[in-house]
């Protein structure tokens, strides 16, 4: 069964080929089974999980005897796990934090109970890091987030217990959130799909909290058409395209002019290498988009040098209001601590500017990206890192901060600015060469196509040839 596309398995789900509480099963058995190697999950509510399975099979059954079936929600019986930062009633939501008290959280928040009632069941919570700060999935309240290519290695971050689920088989495709890469940096590293929507387009990936409006809700999933499926159930029907993103993304799409770029808002404060394998995959992406007839050429992005100290302040600004108690800031880890001293000593007004330096940025840069339909980068500089690397000390948490923050934007400096200019990007996964750790490009859109990213992740997958099966 978890060999499903998860399109396959809605379908099997719907024609009652499968029942739900078959499918609940099988996919807590396959956690049962791997989740102690993985840390993919923190909690597992197997036994709610169950009983809402069952609930959805008497309405389906409930639904053919009245030949009401058209009514069936979208997604019934579709097994998902939600970041521990996102609200499921009932379930503690830890934040990835030891400084909070973690109580059961007394209502589903707007992402869980989106996909609730288009049919989901929830497995449980999957791992995040400390807020959701960084680009790895380590905290001091769970074991770490594993590369299921490399179980030695990060499922990156923020997301990355749910994209360790997905390329683990735990979960046929799972909700992401990205503010900064959270969901194309997990997605590359884990050898998955990731698609950011654009600003506004996904109202449940929307935050009170974040003045740069750089937060938004997206799919983890293996194909394209998986990510379609999920994005036509968070998208409110009047923003959907004609038919929808499944019917759509399988449509060939236009001929393109896009433009290769390895330019970076970071480079200037943090210089960096890309690596060799990054290159490489890089170079196949660019091939098998030449063959597919899009024109594809280099693009020369002049990015402004005050980015990454305006981004870092509208980024943090969050953590430095959240409510935690003094005697209980020593259980943060350093970067959070450090960080969230910073954003408490700012001011308002810095943080104001920071903000309307951001939306500047955003349309000097959203102008150079229009000369060209796509810009095309490596999803990340490098492969997955090993763990403990961006913290340099396992789990011991004796790192320098800022080194952390400077590894983690080397690791991932074509993500962030994304989030910045408000547009769609999707991280396509290829598949490691000779046994090495998977890789990934960016295609970064105009705004409002997700349906044309979709349909060239679809065109891509098949020009590449090979599926992503679960490992």
């Amino acid at each position: 069964m978890h060999l499903l596309s998860a399109v396959s398995l809605r379908d099997a789900l719907a024609a009652g080929e499968l029942s739900a509480r078959d499918t609940a099963t099988c996919f807590l058995s396959r956690i049962a089974a791997r989740n102690h190697v993985l840390g993919a999950f923190v909690t597992v509510t197997a036994e709610q999980a169950l009983l809402d399975a069952g609930a959805a099979d008497a309405l389906h059954a409930r639904l053919r005897r009245e030949g009401r079936m058209a009514e069936l929600p979208p997604l019934h019986g579709m097994p998902l796990g939600f970041k521990d930062l996102t609200d499921v009633a009932g379930v503690v939501t830890t934040h990835g934090s030891a400084a909070l008290d973690h109580k059961p959280a007394p209502a589903d928040g707007a992402l869980a109970s989106a996909l609730k009632s288009a049919g989901a069941i929830s497995l449980g919570k999957t791992q995040v890091p400390e807020f959701g700060l960084t680009a790895y999935s380590e905290n001091r309240i769970a074991p770490p987030s594993r590369n299921p290519h490399s179980p030695g290695r990060s499922s990156g971050g923020s997301s990355g217990g749910s994209a360790a689920a997905v390329a683990a088989g735990f979960l046929p495709f799972a909700p992401g959130s990205d503010g900064g890469g959270s969901i194309r940096i997990p997605a590359a590293a884990c050898g998955i799909l990731g698609l950011k929507p654009g600003r506004g387009l996904v109202p449940a990936g929307e935050s009170p909290g974040d003045a740069a409006r750089l937060v938004v809700a997206g799919p983890l999933a293996r194909n394209a058409a998986d990510a379609a499926l999920m994005l036509d159930a968070l998208v409110p029907p009047e923003s959907r395209p004609d038919g929808g993103y499944l019917a759509g993304a399988g449509k060939a799409p236009p001929r393109l002019r896009i433009g290769v770029s390895l330019d970076s808002p970071w480079s200037g404060v943090f210089p960096f290498e890309t690596e060799p394998e990054v290159l490489d995959s890089l170079n196949r992406g660019i091939a098998l988009l030449e063959e597919a007839g899009h024109t594809v050429g280099g693009a020369d992005i002049r990015y402004d040098n005050r980015y990454p100290d305006a981004f870092t302040t509208a980024w943090t600004a969050g953590v430095g209001s959240a409510r935690i108690l003094p005697q209980r800031e020593a259980l943060l880890t350093p970067l959070t601590r450090t960080f969230r001293k910073r954003a408490q000593q700012r001011s308002p007004r810095k943080v104001a500017e920071a903000v309307g330096f951001l939306r500047q940025f955003s349309q000097d840069t959203v102008a150079q990206y229009a000369q060209w339909d796509v810009i095309l980068t490596p999803a990340l500089a490098q492969t997955a890192r090993p763990l403990g690397w961006f913290s340099g000390s396992g789990n011991r948490w004796e790192a320098d901060p800022d080194e952390d923050y400077r590894r983690q934007c080397e690791f991932a400096p074509w993500s962030s600015m994304v989030n910045v200019c408000g547009l769609p990007a999707v991280s396509i996964p290829l598949p490691p060469v000779e046994g090495g750790l998977p890789t990934g490009i960016q295609l970064i859109g105009q705004a409002g196509s997700e349906l044309l990213l979709l349909q060239l992740a679809a065109q891509f997958e098949r020009l590449r040839g090979t599926e992503i099966q679960p490992l």
